[in-house]
């Protein structure tokens, strides 16, 4: 079964396999089943053509995907052009949201620390 381009994964429940496509999440999969009013436990191979048109029109009702993914980087372009705190945040690849960056996000500032040796130089052997 194909939703907006993605083909869902036949073996895996209906609630799990909704998730394939970028924008659907478990808790918006379930909701969908519930309301195409398909059990949520069955698998995506095992269902009729009428319950797969009922849940493409359902899904695609969403914004997901291409329009989805365009959305959020303009949402970050929008921030970065008025250069708002959090436009610059993201401009600079540091967290947003105020997290802490004094131990954590390391290797996104670029500032990876390596183990310490024991201290004694390594000998070349001949």
């Amino acid at each position: 079964m194909r939703i907006s381009g993605i083909t869902l994964p036949d073996n895996k429940q209906l609630q799990y396999g909704l998730t394939a496509v970028y924008g659907v999440g478990l808790s918006r999969s379930q909701k969908i089943a519930d309301q195409a009013k398909i059990d949520r436990t069955k698998k995506v191979a095992d269902l009729t053509e009428v319950e797969e048109k009922t849940l493409r029109d359902l899904v695609e009702g969403f914004t997901i995907e291409g329009d989805l993914k365009r959305e959020k980087t303009q949402n970050i372009k929008r921030l970065k052009d008025i250069v708002s705190y959090r436009g610059g945040r993201h401009s600079r690849n540091l967290p947003v949201n105020g997290q802490r960056t004094k131990t954590n996000s390391r290797t996104v500032r670029g500032n990876k620390r390596s183990t310490a040796g024991s201290g004694k130089l390594k000998v070349d052997k001949k």
